[in-house]
């Protein structure tokens, strides 16, 4: 009994815990959003980047409250949580469009440079359009795979900047528009009144909240436990290359599970913040797991793109071949993410020096 009133978590301390945490986020939801709407409209380069840095804060705080939602929902009010979670799951993926794909682009272009050994793509290259019926491995003046490469790397790469460009401009107008729209109005009221009152439940009082982040932790392990990490110790993967150059494009399905595995690691942690708050103890595992899980993520996605850039009608085999390059390189970087997070996450059995 002693030890229950030390926990901060235990009887009815269990609901001022969760509420002031709900009620901080939903304060930082609504100071990014000012200073958004104080930022969004200038042109100067200051004003760009804080607005950038307003929209990373308002995807932070919704995160945050969607994912808390989910995890201690037995403590809330059940009609206004299940209505509250979705609203901020689009906002939240609405806001994070532009970013991720400014990010792609950097991320491809720079892969493009490394592979073919070159700071800058080479404007006397040959234009690779010129011969359009000639395969990139029958070019007898060229003497290697890597000058090969860099023959379709500028076409390649300026095909990724104008798709991924495009794909950039329509994500932050989408953006713009939400912002603006009533949907939008309705989630940021919510949070309003989120930041002052919090629905909890009266069950809240008598049970902790230990039990539920227990369940977060539990989920989270078993999902990882169902993942192929003795597989992950090889760097080829032959199945996931043949997959993502083919003709269907869907989803490469070796990375739903450890996309999955990102998601519950993210509640598990949000989970955390509300047990310990600022005092939370840094967890190097986790925030090594995490890291990883985030290079395979930023990986898979650049490496469909490449799949995607490579199955436009009509570019030059020397183009195609580029982009093929690419996208082994990418999804050789999904495998090296996949060793990572293994060794991250097989760190606490085997323990540190």
């Amino acid at each position: 009994m002693a030890q229950q009133h030390l926990d901060p978590t235990a009887g009815p301390v269990a609901g001022d815990t969760l509420a002031a945490y709900l009620q901080a986020q939903a304060t930082e939801f609504l100071r990014a959003l000012r200073q958004h709407r104080e930022t969004g409209g200038t042109t100067a380069t200051n004003g760009v980047e804080e607005a950038v840095d307003a929209a990373r804060a308002l995807r932070r705080s919704a995160r945050r409250i969607s994912g808390t939602l989910h995890t201690f929902r037995p403590f809330l009010d059940e009609g206004w949580s299940e209505g509250m979670r979705p609203e901020l799951a689009w906002l939240s993926g609405t806001l994070a469009r532009e970013h991720a794909y400014g990010a792609r682009l950097e991320r491809l272009l720079a892969a493009l440079h490394r592979l073919s050994g070159s700071s800058a793509f080479p404007a006397q290259a040959a234009d690779p359009d010129a011969h359009p019926g000639t395969h990139p491995g029958a070019r007898a003046q060229l003497p290697s795979e890597k000058g090969a490469l860099t023959v379709g790397a500028a076409k390649a790469g300026a095909l990724l900047e104008r798709q991924l460009t495009l794909a950039r401009t329509r994500a932050h107008s989408a953006a713009l528009q939400a912002l603006g729209s009533s949907r939008f109005h309705a989630v940021a009221d919510n949070v309003a009144v989120l930041a002052s009152e919090v629905p909890l439940t009266a069950s809240v009082s008598t049970t902790g909240l230990k039990p539920l982040a227990a369940a977060a932790d539990e989920r989270l392990c078993d999902a990882v436990a169902g993942l192929p990490l003795i597989t992950a110790g090889h760097p080829y993967n032959a199945e996931a290359l043949v997959h993502g150059l083919s003709a269907d494009t869907a989803p490469q399905p070796q990375d739903s599970p450890w996309h999955q595995v990102r998601l519950l690691l993210r509640l598990h942690r949000y989970a955390r913040e509300v047990l310990f708050g600022d005092e939370a103890p840094v967890d190097v595992r986790l925030l090594t797991a995490g890291q990883a899980l985030d290079r395979h993520r930023d990986a898979a996605e650049a490496a469909a793109a490449a799949a995607s850039a490579a199955r436009t009608p009509r570019i030059a085999p020397a183009t195609a071949y580029a982009l093929g390059v690419l996208h082994a390189d990418q999804r050789h970087e999904v495998e090296a993410a996949r060793f990572a997070f293994q060794r991250a996450w097989m760190r606490e059995t085997v323990g540190t020096p």
